[in-house]
């Protein structure tokens, strides 16, 4: 079932996060990435088991960003609760702020799914890059 008002357990979206290789996340990281979102979005199986999510920010006026879209790693139907997750994503940013540019960043599985829905990898030869903080690292 996809859900915008259903907040995730906390300790059941990090390990789905985690389970699609993402570094686990103290609660109240997790807490404030939700407080700080504009929206997100979730798909639990017919046990209510999380399955899939999506949360989004937005300056609310050039750009909007896409974060955490994953999908239960292992799952039949994964390819497509991606593309659901996503589809409603960009109806809801595309209905709120037309004008705003769209970007993600998506595991390899998240390819195909993204692009029948328009997503362009590296549009013009524009690379992004990320930051993973590393405490270590002076």
């Amino acid at each position: 079932m996809l859900s915008s008002t259903i907040q995730p357990d906390l300790a059941e979206l990090n390990e789905l996060l985690v389970s699609c290789g993402e570094p686990s996340r103290p609660l109240n990281k997790l807490i404030g990435a939700l407080d700080n979102s504009l929206w997100y979005l979730t798909v639990t199986n017919q046990e209510g088991k999380l399955i899939g999510f999506v949360r989004a920010t937005s300056d609310k006026a050039l750009n909007a960003n896409l974060w955490d879209l994953v999908t239960l790693p292992n799952l039949v139907d994964s390819s497509l609760v991606l593309e659901v997750l996503a589809q409603e994503a960009l109806t809801i940013l595309r209905k709120d702020f037309p004008s705003c540019s769209i970007s993600l960043a998506a595991s390899p599985e998240a390819l195909i799914p993204l692009q029948r829905l328009g997503f362009l990898v590296d549009p013009d030869g524009i690379r992004a890059m990320g930051l993973t903080l590393n405490e270590n690292v002076v």
